[in-house]
């Protein structure tokens, strides 16, 4: 967590849990979570989000934008390289409360 004129939660590899909830009433208002959207399987469920998690993350941390990482760039699980994009984008489009931003790899994110 990082804080000073925006608060940022960098969420790192982690499955979905109780933990997001308790640090959305911790860190309220955050204004961006850079969270995993990749690399999923569900063996590893307790480690890598799974995609229909993703958006209850969102919510959970109250988090004005999102900003979905760990996809596009290997390819570690069976899904497609891209599908992690697809389907974050997909949610987004049902939930118009989730702000997604993308970038592309190597380049700088401003938000």
């Amino acid at each position: 967590m990082l804080e000073g004129r925006s608060t940022v939660y960098i969420g790192g590899d982690s499955g979905y849990g109780a933990h997001f909830s308790e640090i959305g009433k911790r860190f309220p208002h955050i204004d961006l979570a850079i969270l995993e959207n990749g690399q999923y399987n569900e063996d590893w469920r307790y480690i890598h989000t799974m995609p229909e998690q993703l958006p209850a993350e969102i919510h959970e941390l109250d988090a004005a934008k999102v900003l979905p990482v760990h996809n596009s760039k290997f390819s570690l699980s069976r899904h497609a390289w891209d599908e992690p994009v697809h389907r974050i984008e997909q949610a987004a489009t049902k939930d118009s409360s989730l702000h997604v931003i993308h970038g592309i790899i190597g380049s700088p994110i401003i938000y």
